[in-house]
């Protein structure tokens, strides 16, 4: 690992012996026998690790320490210590050093300790560049992101929000596809009138219809009363559809209808309602493959997909994990009292590493919980819930066991079910992934004898 490392020790030959290893390392070093010259040279030059020896004449190894890390906390310092006094040690770190190593120095460790620095180094700088992003896209409410899919959600936002054209947003469970609705609300020009939501997956085709056209006065038996729909509700504002994709078929026609007309016959009622809604629907469905499966209507499905927004799962967006990670950390920690700061770079490792399955709304729940579980002020893995501390990727194996190995056929019946599996079933994004049509696809998985439900 390259790193710019910064050496104060009185004994120019402990210097020069450091600075031999660690250059056959990769590590780009400057030595000084001075603490004062080596202040110096840290004021003008760029380093990413100070290493400092803690016997010195004049300002010892605590005192340089304190003097770097109240100029530069972001730069992290490691102390050499004689072997044995862990009191010096404790001292060195309540100065603010980041580790320290102990007298012989041996060279493996302190490379070691070296790379865990830089690595912490590196992801300071990464969460301080992406807040700097981030800061941009406050508009944006909760919807935190710097990397490039996120920068596309938000240039494409921007664009629409004005947009009279339904939307449809896709994507997984938890990846805030309501929070995308209620911003594009808030920023459209009908920030003014009502944003109204209902969830199509609960409810029955009857009870839904009535929410959604409202009923007239005896249409049924429990109307004792006329009773405004949902498209009535939110004349001159937003609609939210959420999970359009279960919505009953039967029910479809209707709703096509009144997209069509921009009117409404109530349940039971005899004439027709204007209103004036923008309509905005969302799906963790395929609703391609359920076109082709006669789940969904076509006609239907091409009226409110005029403008498409899909939402990258979390595991595609990097170190936006690092950003939410943060600011759920902020949220909770003010909502329980508890003076929690951030994440240890362990910490930070593993919510890298995780997949998420339930992307935002998992990485809440399990921040949420880490907060409330924790005795320090960051996060250490202990904090985590055991799925995450123990998770490995699904690194593909090839093994050098003959009797292990396994033929073309059941290679490709094994990726083709691992693709389902990280697309959470969504079959036309798996065929675009794995390069072929969805027809090919449907073939494969009667042919490899998958069933419809089984996502890997």
């Amino acid at each position: 690992m390259s790193g710019r490392i910064l050496i104060v020790d009185d004994d120019q030959s402990m210097c020069e012996l450091i600075e031999a290893d660690l250059s056959r390392r990769g590590f780009q070093i400057s030595w000084y026998t001075s603490a004062d010259e080596a202040f110096q040279a840290f004021q003008n030059k760029a380093f990413d690790v100070v290493l400092t020896d803690l016997q010195m004449p004049g300002i010892d190894g605590i005192d340089f320490c304190k003097r770097i890390v109240s100029n530069r906390p972001d730069i992290p310092v490691i102390v050499i210590t004689a072997f044995g006094s862990m009191e010096t040690a404790i001292r060195a770190m309540r100065a603010g050093a980041y580790d320290f190593v102990t007298k012989p120095v041996e060279m493996d460790i302190l490379a070691m300790a070296l790379e865990r620095a830089l690595k912490h180094r590196s992801l300071q700088e990464q969460v301080k560049t992406l807040s700097e992003v981030v800061e941009h896209t406050k508009k944006y409410d909760e919807l935190i992101g710097a990397s490039n899919p996120m920068q596309n959600i938000y240039n494409k936002l921007s664009r629409i929000a004005d947009s009279e054209s339904t939307v449809l947003i896709t994507g997984e469970s938890g990846t805030g596809k309501e929070l995308v609705a209620r911003i594009l609300h808030k920023q459209s020009n009908r920030n003014a009138g009502p944003f109204v939501a209902i969830n199509c997956a609960a409810l029955t085709d009857t009870l839904l219809e009535s929410e959604l056209f409202g009923h007239t006065r005896g249409a049924f038996t429990d109307a004792r009363s006329a009773r405004k729909g949902l498209f009535l509700q939110a004349d001159g504002g937003t609609l939210l559809l959420d999970e359009i994709g279960d919505i009953p078929l039967t029910l479809q026609p209707k709703l096509l209808r009144a997209l069509e007309e921009r009117s409404l016959r109530p349940v039971g009622g005899d004439t027709e309602v204007s209103f004036d809604v923008r309509v905005i629907s969302t799906t963790n469905c395929d609703l391609e493959s359920a076109i082709e499966e006669k789940l969904f209507r076509e006609d239907l499905f091409f009226r409110i997909n005029v403008i498409q927004i899909e939402l990258p799962p979390l595991r595609q967006r990097g170190t936006d994990i690092l950003l939410l990670a943060q600011h759920f950390i902020e949220h909770f920690a003010i909502l329980t009292g508890k003076r929690v700061s951030g994440i240890s770079d362990a910490v930070a490792g593993k919510l890298l590493d995780y997949a998420w399955p339930g992307n935002v709304r998992e990485l809440r729940n399990v921040i949420e919980r880490a907060v409330a579980l924790t005795q320090y002020e960051k996060l250490i893995v202990e904090d985590l819930p055991e799925k995450i501390r123990s998770y490995h990727g699904t690194d593909m194996i090839i093994s050098s066991n003959a009797s292990e190995l396994v033929s073309m056929e059941e290679t490709e019946r094994r990726y083709i079910l691992h693709v389902l599996k990280v697309v959470g079933g969504n079959k036309a994004h798996a065929a675009r992934l794995l390069g072929f049509d969805r027809k090919t696809l449907y073939r494969k998985l009667q042919f490899y004898k998958i069933a419809e439900d089984d996502k890997g």
